[in-house]
């Protein structure tokens, strides 16, 4: 399962319930744009739907492989319409916010779906932005991809499982780049409207029948809030920009173990150097190009002296860290 993780259902509790209220207690909400029906959503109703995909639940598998593809293909999809989300902007904002943004968006659409089709990829960028639109997470594109990083539970597994500490192919990271600025810059992919959730195709999540299927990309299924809370009217959260560096939102490099017990191995940064190359006194981990910095992030068939003198120089020993629990693949 490529999407995953929240932060723990004990956790949520009470400080979830009493935010929702705050953000959407109360308050009526249109089903669909142009529609004239208003519901409510209750903080409790709001506070289960997070809870019912939130911590274990999004580590729970109730099948792997094809039993699991079985199961997601016997689950029907929504006969709801799909609406298309409004376009996100940020053609004209900060420089560093949109840096840090698009560095955000880049990997979550690499290491999630790098290899999926064009289609695939840009489905995954319009999932991060209905994200941070929605009330149930974070205003930032960075906060969303890196929610629960430091926690044993992660949104994303990538962000926890290892992936960062190894080097991209750069072909595949340049055009995830070109979807993550799209993205940013008004792009909308309508083929999964305002999808929040998905996984992929050989796992059957625990918490999928919960939800509204709304598509399938390649080889991930697309999902939705049931009701009001999943339609684009539901959309109400304001981006507040990135207050926080991407390098200083990773966590540090820790073993995984798989929840059928099997430990993955994880290589050393070290030896793969960092995702993104950077410079000595390039402070906060960002390129800047106006100093004639440039990015490059040589591809894994190229393991000359001169990169692995690079990597070496750059790379920190990793951190020690408590083990994290992801879910099988």
């Amino acid at each position: 399962m490529r999407l995953a993780r929240h932060l723990s259902s004990r956790r949520i509790g009470f400080a979830t319930a009493a935010f929702l209220g705050i953000v959407v207690g109360g308050a009526t909400l249109p089903l669909q744009p142009g529609a004239s029906a208003t519901v409510t959503i209750e903080p409790g109703v709001a506070a289960s739907l997070i809870a019912a995909t939130s911590g274990q639940h999004l580590v729970e598998n109730l099948a792997t492989g094809d039993r699991a593809r079985l199961i997601n293909a016997a689950m029907p999809f929504s006969a709801a319409p799909i609406y298309a989300a409004r376009p996100f902007d940020l053609s004209n904002s900060d420089p560093l916010d949109r840096r840090r943004a698009l560095l955000c968006m880049t990997q979550a659409i690499y290491y999630e779906a790098g290899f999926e089709p064009l289609e695939g990829r840009r489905a995954v960028a319009q999932v991060v932005i209905n994200r941070m639109r929605h009330p149930a997470f974070p205003k930032s594109v960075c906060g969303v991809v890196y929610q629960g990083a430091h926690d044993p539970v992660c949104q994303f597994s990538f962000v926890c499982d290892g992936s960062l500490y190894r080097r991209p192919a750069l072909h595949a990271w340049k055009e995830a780049e070109r979807i993550a600025a799209a993205a940013l810059d008004g792009y909308v992919d309508r083929s999964v409207g305002a999808a929040t959730h998905y996984h992929a195709d050989y796992v059957a999540p625990y918490w999928a029948p919960r939800l509204a299927k709304i598509a399938q990309i390649g080889a991930h299924i697309f999902y939705r809030w049931p009701g009001s809370w999943g339609s684009t009217a539901a959309f109400t959260g304001r981006y507040i920009g990135e207050p926080a560096d991407p390098l200083s939102l990773r966590p540090p490099l820790r073993q995984a173990v798989l929840t059928d017990g099997s430990v993955v191995p994880v290589e050393d940064p070290a030896l793969a150097g960092p995702p993104i190359a950077r410079a000595e006194n390039d402070v906060g981990g960002l390129l800047d190009t106006s100093k004639g910095w440039t990015l490059n992030i040589p591809t894994p068939s190229e393991a000359n002296g001169a990169s692995k003198s690079i990597a070496d120089h750059q790379t920190k020993p990793p951190e020690t860290a408590a083990p994290v629990v992801l879910a099988a693949r």
